[in-house]
């Protein structure tokens, strides 16, 4: 994948709340195990590390199907990458999944 489509995916999930920014880290969340693999090879396009996929849970989708939500944690090594400003004009300190009010 090049860079260039890589951004424009990580735009996309920061403008939906899936990925968020956490510190030196971005912070991806989704039910689809697919999606998370599009996003480590999206973060090794830009020159970051994936640094771990963990299973945080089950969430109800709908009223008779459970499904499980993968949270997956990348750093982006470059100091003043676009994302960080994308993600401080458009994106949010909540992904879509959080249950906090």
């Amino acid at each position: 994948m090049l860079p260039p489509e890589a951004e424009k995916k990580m735009q996309c999930w920061i403008r939906s709340r899936h990925l968020i920014s956490s510190g030196n880290f971005f912070v991806f969340e989704s039910v689809d195990y697919s999606a998370v693999e599009r996003f480590s090879e999206c973060i090794a396009a830009l020159g970051g590390a994936l640094l771990s996929i963990e299973p945080i849970g089950k969430i109800w989708m709908g009223d008779h199907r459970q499904v499980i939500l993968y949270r997956a944690k990348a750093s982006l090594h470059t100091p003043h990458h676009t994302l960080k400003q994308y993600w401080l004009k458009y994106g949010g300190f909540r992904t879509r999944f959080d249950e906090r009010v």
